[in-house]
């Protein structure tokens, strides 16, 4: 069991590394991290000790004044030196650095020689010490116009605004959950290289980004078309495009009902990804589900009988619930990071139709069990 601390722990990779850390029980143990332990030396010094590993994400990106980010990020990576000498305690530090260490600015200024203070203090003390150069990352419930252009442009077009491109580079791109995978394995694994690029999962300019979501939001959120997603970028431009829907809003999604003289027709779903369709029936009374997944796009549509669906974003204690049945047919798509369940509230037996974007594979099943 690898205890590790994550300093950034409420920021946006910080948030979706803890989550991905609890799935991880048998691997690893949390050690709880607040940013106001930079100000308070032996909560800090506390922090250290109790931890084999840390993931020092804590930084400063933004700021009217650009030497503010420059000191104030090489002052945290001092601080954690410090730290750590003082109390003996030599985690592996994990450091998270970027591709703009190579570009002329504060901010690729300060992660590159924070990550060069790190490797000298690794090899002062014999410790171990990765410095992850990662791309452009991305990814559900990042913060617009801060995190990253794709969180910046899926905000915008969910609201019906108009995103403006300031510079139309090409950009490597990861998405955050990948990005958890490779520091998880790098902990676990031990990996002690410095600099180690990250791989980028693709490849895109600004502007074939912003054409993406547009297509997203003309498919998807105009006609409830599940657009082709053909790579592994795709998937990830799509599960955080949706992230930004008001769920209130959005669903659940009125289908069309064409009744006939044979009874009547509903198209549940229009795709081009292919995937995975099956049904269930459920007992009056009976609750399926009470779980989560971080990539999987999937689909509920009740055909016959009363349920209320309900789901709750990790991390949060706010529930939704939605009241549906087979007599108004209606569609709800489970966002990724939500738990959710479906539970029969009728009298009689209730058919409900499901779609996942993937084939189900018991052996990677992306498949997590929280209650709601």
């Amino acid at each position: 069991m690898i205890k590790v601390g994550i300093t950034g722990q409420p920021g946006f990779i910080g948030t979706h590394l803890y989550n991905y850390f609890g799935l991880q029980t048998e691997k690893f143990e949390r050690i709880e991290f607040k940013d106001e332990f930079f100000e308070q030396p032996e909560q800090l010094r506390e922090f250290v000790s109790k931890c084999d590993a840390i993931v020092h994400l804590a930084a400063l990106n933004r700021h009217n004044d650009p030497d503010t980010i420059y000191k104030v990020n090489l002052e945290l990576v001092n601080k954690l030196i410090t730290a750590t000498e003082e109390t003996g305690n030599y985690p592996h530090i994990v450091f998270s650095s970027s591709t703009q260490e190579e570009r002329d600015n504060i901010y690729g200024k300060s992660k590159r020689e924070g990550r060069e203070l790190l490797e000298k203090w690794a090899n002062r003390n014999n410790a171990k010490f990765t410095g992850l150069v990662i791309p452009n990352v991305f990814g559900p419930f990042g913060r617009p116009f801060y995190n990253s252009v794709v969180s910046t442009f899926s905000h915008q077009i969910v609201k019906g605004e108009t995103p403006e491109i300031q510079v139309d580079a090409e950009l490597n791109l990861i998405d955050v959950g990948t990005l958890t995978e490779v520091i998880a394995n790098t902990i676990e694994n031990g990996n002690v290289k410095s600099p180690l690029f990250v791989d980028h999962i693709g490849t895109a300019k600004v502007s074939e980004i912003l054409d993406k979501l547009i297509s997203f939001r003309k498919l998807y959120q105009r006609e409830n078309i599940i657009p082709a997603l053909s790579s592994d970028l795709d998937v990830a431009l799509f599960n955080t495009f949706r992230s930004y829907f008001d769920l209130k809003e959005h669903y659940p999604v009125k289908l069309i009902k064409r009744v006939d003289n044979r009874g009547f027709l509903v198209e549940n779903i229009k795709e081009y990804s292919g995937g995975q369709n099956f049904y269930s029936v459920t007992k009056p009374g009976i609750t399926r589900g009470n779980h989560f997944h971080r990539r999987k796009i999937e689909r509920f549509c009740v055909l016959k009988g009363k349920a209320i669906i309900r789901m709750r974003k990790i991390g949060t204690s706010e529930v939704f619930e939605f009241e549906v049945d087979g007599e108004n047919p209606t569609t709800i798509d489970m966002p990724i990071w939500y738990t959710h369940n479906i539970t029969n509230i009728g009298d009689e037996e209730m058919i409900t139709l499901f779609w996942s974007n993937e084939i189900f594979n018991p052996e990677d099943p992306d498949t997590y069990f929280v209650e709601v």
